[in-house]
């Protein structure tokens, strides 16, 4: 089983930048793919970036590539998600998710471990 507890988020104004954390535990290990997902109010879960725990490729949406950056720090086991010039169409719950494999899929349902959620709102 492998626990993941997101941290930071809240209320922000458009333009400005914010940093989630995901921290990690139980059987995680670099054989596990991470990724960030968000949910708007009355829409579906959707991608947002991913990586893997062994390093390499970071993969991110069209919409947030170029203003978001996911990391990890295996010393911590934690994920991060820096968010920079957000926009209030950047709201939603983020959450975090792992999958076993080194494949970083995109969509919610190849991930099998969820974290509860942040929520993130951008207020113009």
């Amino acid at each position: 089983q492998v626990q993941l507890v997101e941290s930071g988020g809240g209320l922000v104004q458009a333009g400005d930048s914010t940093l989630l954390s995901c921290a990690a535990s139980g059987r995680i290990s670099s054989n596990y793919a991470m990724g960030w997902f968000r949910q708007a109010p009355g829409k579906a879960r959707e991608f947002v970036a991913g990586i893997r725990w062994s390093g390499g490729s970071t993969y991110y949406a069209d919409s947030v590539k170029g203003r978001f950056t996911i990391s990890s720090d295996n010393a911590k086991n934690t994920v991060y998600l820096q968010m920079n010039s957000l926009k209030p169409e950047d709201t939603a719950v983020y959450y975090c998710a792992a999958r076993l494999g080194s494949y970083v899929g995109d969509r919610p349902g190849q991930y099998n471990y969820w974290g509860q959620g942040t929520r993130v709102t951008v207020s113009s």
